[in-house]
């Protein structure tokens, strides 16, 4: 009896990603389909909790933005995934490696060019999208304060800074997969975490600068209301900093940024000057909740633990021939037949473009935890500070950011990382005035 041909696994893994590509094309592209019909199907009045508050042209020009960023969303997932099928199943990313190949041989610099080229080829293709929603999408909502000079100039300082950080721990992670041994990963993951801490430490004091400005605050009246809290929740920073975002867009924000003893508290010039200084205190008491609950080491406790399990995976994968032709790449072997140490940057890539394909089915769990800790984080804020001051800010927030008010459930659930204005709303004291 003739025995049935094995299935080569490198087809299985081929059908398998192409399937996950389309499901999640599909589902991204429902969900959007669902947010816009539930935005458009609000749009015509303000949901009645908001009624005294938030003006019908308000709420309109929310919805409008939010639809007209959805659809450019829309234009994006399907050029991405167009992309990223036509760097696997359809060869380009193994096209480019050949062609590297050919003309710098085998080693070191072949590898880094083929991260380089990749990298300079994403980009290319994203910078017309970026384009657009830059200097029409923003501009028309009156978001955008860029000029195409700082935007050329954002763009060649970060691709400058990309390769000069980016290159150094590509080389030291491509060093060690082929020198290391079998348990190069680890090495490699242990490399990687010393280098994101050392990152969050440089960040503050020599990264962002190059960006923005940043001066000491200076209201006195603030600054006194700001520590008075930081102190009263146990919190040291190394300093209270204005940005200056008006410079590049109307949105607002605040932040802390650093790590250990670099900690920064960083307000964006755009929120100072819409909210109060009472309603500032209690933006600053939400974010000193993440820090009194433990948000932030958790993520990223979390994220190292992640990390982790991807580097011994890609340490399995990059050994598999099936793992390369399965996703379009002809593997260089070795003498014995085996996968040789000049597929490194091609593992490396190929695990980048295919694990956020899988890992986009857990966003619904990572979100909720997200929402769950910014609710955590509100409710410190009202121990701190006047909830009242901090629904007041938030309604703010929401209007002059143009954030909707009537976002479809599903898609909160899918893919919000702060609740929803009602939601939060909801928890807290009414703002004064609202009645």
């Amino acid at each position: 009896m003739a025995s049935t041909p094995a299935f080569p696994p490198s087809l299985a893994l081929s059908l398998v990603f192409a399937a996950a590509v389309l499901l999640q094309w599909l589902l991204r592209v429902w969900l959007v389909s669902r947010q816009v019909r539930h935005v458009a199907g609000h749009r015509a009045s303000v949901p009645a909790v908001f009624a005294r508050r938030i003006s019908l042209a308000a709420h309109q020009k929310a919805a409008d933005y939010t639809l007209a960023k959805a659809r450019v969303s829309l234009i994006d997932m399907t050029l991405s995934t167009a992309v990223l099928l036509c760097w696997t199943l359809l060869g380009g990313l193994d096209a480019l490696n050949l062609w590297l190949y050919e003309r710098l041989g085998a080693g070191m610099v072949q590898q880094l060019a083929l991260l380089g080229g990749f990298a300079l080829i994403s980009g290319l293709i994203e910078l017309p999208l970026s384009l657009y929603q830059t200097f029409v999408l923003e501009q028309r909502y009156g978001f955008n304060q860029m000029t195409l000079r700082l935007w050329l100039g954002d763009l060649l300082k970060s691709t400058l800074l990309g390769a000069a950080i980016g290159l150094p721990i590509a080389a030291l992670i491509l060093w060690l997969m082929g020198s290391t041994g079998g348990l190069w990963w680890l090495w490699a993951w242990a490399s990687w975490t010393v280098f994101n801490l050392l990152l969050m430490w440089i960040f503050p004091s020599f990264i962002a600068p190059m960006f923005n400005k940043f001066e000491p605050l200076a209201d006195e009246s603030l600054k006194s209301r700001v520590s008075g809290l930081m102190q009263r929740c146990g919190f040291a920073a190394k300093g209270l900093f204005v940005m200056d975002g008006s410079r590049r867009s109307a949105h607002a924000n605040a932040y802390f940024t650093g790590f250990g003893h670099s900690k920064r508290v960083v307000f964006f010039d755009t929120l100072l000057r819409q909210l109060s200084p009472e309603e500032v205190e209690a933006v600053l008491a939400h974010e000193l909740g993440h820090f009194k609950h433990r948000h932030i080491a958790r993520r990223m406790a979390l994220m190292f633990g992640i990390s982790l399990l991807g580097f011994a995976l890609l340490g399995w994968l990059s050994q598999q021939l099936w793992f390369y032709a399965g996703l379009g790449v002809a593997p260089m072997l070795n003498e014995a037949l085996r996968v040789s140490a000049d597929n490194n940057a091609a593992a490396l890539l190929l695990f980048m473009l295919a694990v956020p394909v899988f890992s986009f089915f857990v966003t619904p769990l990572m979100s909720a935890l997200s929402r769950r800790d910014e609710f955590q984080a509100d409710a410190y804020a009202m121990q701190q500070a006047d909830g009242a001051h901090l629904a007041s800010a938030l309604l703010k927030l929401y209007e002059d950011n143009a954030s909707t008010l009537t976002p479809d459930p599903l898609y909160v659930s899918f893919y919000y990382s702060h609740p929803p204005a009602v939601d939060r709303l909801a928890r807290m004291p009414a703002p004064a005035g609202s009645l």
